[in-house]
């Protein structure tokens, strides 16, 4: 078994990853009414998490890894990111709207981390960024509705947006996306502070980044102001667009938990994106983003590198977060898209999300006689009818020589590998190691009738349904 590690921040929930991790969680962190933001599956060194045998003694996730590389993670794995576990997994419940950040990319990461050691900023220090020198792309799978704002949008958006809210400073990131330069190195009156913060790399990128990142950077260094939330509100009862609907109702939610705070506008520059149960996105480092609302399944590189710009009462770096700042417009990415990445499907309601990284991916699904279709699906059975045709109903397996852990998020499911079974119920996590072999899913069995499924009744069969995530390596 693996025990995850609690995580409370402000933002989290005061009841979903209470109920769904009620059996891991101690009695006093059910009952003191603290919010509770994530629970992490985790190597990382700060925050690892415990496996416990089945003689009932503990080890960390680290220690057994270094200990027993080749059959913890496999050869390959240890070969290509050296003995550890590649991806940090998560359960995350957000209440209300968390920080806008970014990720760092690799050398990023890398200069920060030597940066701050050089300092002599304790690991634990609130002014810390850099906990690791990884890299951190990271993939949000939904398990119920779930709200974000992700990447930057079309300027013709952001205007769209921006030039309805009556406020001065939405004025001045306005002026930021129409105020158009001729020559390389050229400043526009007034942003020249902006430009002496863009990176080296801007020396080649299109002018349209630049307006972006000027546009950016005016809204996260303006100083507090009161009268942003009400100026929003006016706004949105004058929109019509569908998505920038969306926009608008995101950027409210933010300034409702961060009255005075300026970068709330930024949100009307992202795009929002609107997940139901079983969708997904990808958020390559670099990408700016915040998250709204919900509960999802968070998978990522081994890092807890974090650059914040705005809503927030934690550390913000905004200079490095500039630094690492991706202005390319975009539409989100779908790892589920075949442009991406690659998804398969078994039993009607198992996805696979295949991002194009190699230290993670993600499957998420049911099992069981009453299994309930996700709206997700029915874009699933269009796009892939043939080939789900042609698959193995009742039970996923998933790949052998690699490290996996399996949670089970409702009901019972049963993890068999070549090697041992066990049925795992709401909350419960296995830790399966490469040496293992293959790994199979499916309904729980006999032993568990008169259990709930996925609907509260066990199959006449005896089968207990049951939802599950499985996340491990692509390589």
């Amino acid at each position: 078994m693996i025990r995850p590690v609690p995580k409370r921040y402000a933002w989290g929930s005061y009841s979903r990853l209470q109920t769904l991790f009620a059996d891991e969680l101690p009695a006093q962190m059910l009952d003191d009414g603290q919010p509770l933001a994530e629970m992490w599956f985790s190597g990382h060194p700060q925050s690892p998490s415990r496996l416990e045998a089945p003689d009932g003694s503990f080890t960390t996730v680290p220690q057994a890894i270094r200990d027993h590389p080749e059959a913890m993670v496999g050869r390959r794995v240890s070969e290509q990111f050296g003995p550890e576990l590649p991806f940090l997994f998560k359960i995350i419940a957000a209440r209300i709207p968390l920080s806008l950040q970014v990720h760092p990319v690799d050398f990023e990461a890398r200069a920060g981390f030597n940066a701050q050691n050089a300092q002599g900023i304790a690991m634990d220090a609130p002014e810390r960024s850099f906990h690791d020198a990884e890299a951190k792309s990271e993939m949000v799978v939904a398990l119920e509705p779930f709200h974000a704002s992700v990447g930057f949008g079309t300027i013709r958006f952001m205007l769209r947006n921006l030039s309805m809210v009556g406020h001065p400073l939405a004025s001045r990131m306005v002026e930021a996306l129409t105020e158009r330069t001729m020559r390389i190195g050229q400043t526009p009156e007034g942003f020249e502070q902006a430009d002496a913060m863009m990176p080296v790399s801007s020396m080649v990128w299109p002018d349209s980044r630049r307006r972006i990142f000027r546009a950016f950077y005016t809204a996260i260094t303006a100083p507090p102001t009161d009268d942003l939330q009400a100026q929003l509100r006016y706004a949105s009862l004058r929109v019509s667009d569908p998505t920038s609907r969306l926009a608008f109702r995101y950027a409210l939610a933010a300034a409702e938990a961060f009255p005075a705070d300026p970068s709330v506008l930024t949100l009307l520059m992202l795009n929002p994106v609107s997940l139901q149960e079983g969708e997904s996105v990808f958020i390559p480092a670099g990408t700016p983003h915040a998250y709204i609302h919900g509960t999802a399944a968070e998978i990522m590189n081994n890092s807890d590198n974090v650059l914040r710009a705005g809503m927030t009462v934690k550390h913000k770096d905004i200079p490095r977060l500039l630094h690492t700042l991706n202005c390319q417009p975009g539409a989100p990415v779908d790892p589920a898209d075949s442009q991406f990445g690659d998804m398969a499907t078994r039993d009607g309601n198992l996805i696979v999300y295949r991002p194009h990284i190699d230290q993670f991916m993600l499957a998420y699904g049911t099992t069981g006689p009453h299994a309930q279709a996700w709206p997700v699906m029915d874009r699933v059975h269009r796009r892939y009818g043939a080939l789900l045709r042609q698959l193995t109903l009742g039970r996923v397996n998933q790949g052998r020589n690699k490290p996996r852990i399996v949670l089970c998020t409702h009901g019972m499911v049963r993890c068999s590998s070549e090697q041992e079974s066990r049925v795992l119920s709401v909350g419960q996590a296995v830790f399966v190691p490469a040496c293992e072999g293959w790994v199979t899913v499916e309904s729980a069995g006999d032993e568990s009738e008169g259990v709930a499924g996925r609907d509260g009744q066990a199959g006449r069969d005896g089968l207990v349904g049951g939802s599950f995530l499985m996340a491990t390596t692509q390589v």
